[in-house]
């Protein structure tokens, strides 16, 4: 069975990479798909195949509306991917082109990401009144990311998504002389997790007066974690001055690799001034969770028995049960039923 699901918003990329009249090539779920945006701001994604004699569509231009074919300048609308012109055709041809088009993709631009809905059956075309909304920030209205960074990860998509949310692993893989240097101090931590649509959450608690970064937000300041399938996680801080978000997604390219996008969010007005601090530590971050899969890569080659033990791991677990039980129900034709329990989870960090 394969480990990729599907009929979910997986992000392409941050909204600031592509300008209008741009198209990028992706790899999403091991399909090639194009995301460009048009001249009027609006992005669109479409199959990166030209149906002709299979060329990428990435190697040609946008005319318009249109994305054109370099290899005989066939001409498809990037609105539903018809096909408009074939350039070789005369009076004496009868083809009707109208039957011919390449398959395309939900595309939404949301908060400053873009995001593609990779349904089940992408030669068919979605019916947008059927599919979820796109994921957002809850109480952040339209607002865009002040930083937004992409790394890719050599391995398996549920690798990355149980190692990013590994509450264990912090004072080990995330140790440097600006951040939990020299000897380290583990305190028992208690959470309180309750189920949520398709996931779970920290349920939300007021952070220590200690914590003297989060004064920023004000004198008090809350945290709530989300997770929800298929690999998107949102970690909120509110104060009772200003808020800031982390959005954690990963997209899989395919079995193999995938692409962790995060994004900092703040309402406070003057932030804007250690943007570059913010992304230098948001890539450090990634880049020690990125080595960490590439040693573990080493060991998993050689097809180990692994295990996952309480509490540490139980989010862990969540993530599998609620990765099997969406494909049951999608397999049987029903609705989901979360598997996740209120519990109170206690570990050692």
């Amino acid at each position: 069975m394969t480990t990729l699901l599907r009929d979910f918003w997986y992000v392409a990329l941050p909204g600031k990479q592509l300008k209008p009249g741009e198209m990028v090539h992706k790899k999403m779920l091991g399909e090639p798909i194009l995301v460009g945006r048009r001249k009027d701001g609006e992005v669109f994604a479409m199959r990166d195949i030209c149906p002709h004699r299979g060329i990428p569509l990435q190697y040609g231009w946008m005319d318009g509306d249109n994305v054109c074919c370099r290899y005989h300048g066939w001409k498809f609308s990037t609105h539903n991917g018809s096909c408009r012109e074939i350039p070789s055709l005369t009076e004496h041809d009868d083809l009707d082109i109208s039957r011919i088009r390449v398959p395309t993709y939900a595309c939404r631009e949301v908060q400053g990401n873009i995001w593609v809905y990779c349904a089940m059956d992408t030669d068919k075309e979605t019916d947008l009144t059927t599919i979820p909304p796109v994921p957002a920030i809850p109480d952040f209205g339209r607002i865009e990311p002040g930083i937004s960074e992409v790394i890719r990860f050599a391995c398996n998509i549920d690798h990355a998504i149980i190692g990013l949310m590994d509450p264990a692993h912090g004072p080990h893989i995330h140790s440097s002389w600006w951040w939990r240097s020299g000897p380290q101090k583990f305190r028992i931590k208690e959470k309180q997790y309750e189920p949520v649509t398709q996931g779970f959450r920290l349920v939300p608690y007021d952070m220590p007066v200690s914590a003297r970064p989060y004064k920023l937000l004000g004198d008090r300041v809350s945290i709530e974690i989300i997770f929800q399938l298929p690999g998107v996680r949102t970690e909120i801080l509110r104060g009772d001055r200003y808020s800031a978000c982390l959005l954690t997604t990963i997209t899989p390219i395919d079995e193999n690799e995938c692409e962790a996008f995060q994004s900092i969010y703040w309402t406070i007005p003057w932030m804007g001034v250690f943007k570059p601090l913010l992304g230098f530590l948001t890539r450090q971050f990634l880049a020690q969770d990125r080595d960490a899969v590439i040693q573990q890569r080493e060991g998993l080659s050689h097809n180990p028995s692994l295990m996952l033990i309480d509490d540490a791991d139980t989010q862990a677990k969540w993530y599998f049960r609620l990765k099997q039980e969406y494909q049951r129900s999608k397999a049987e034709n029903r609705l989901f039923k979360n598997p996740v329990e209120p519990r109170i989870l206690r570990w050692r960090s």
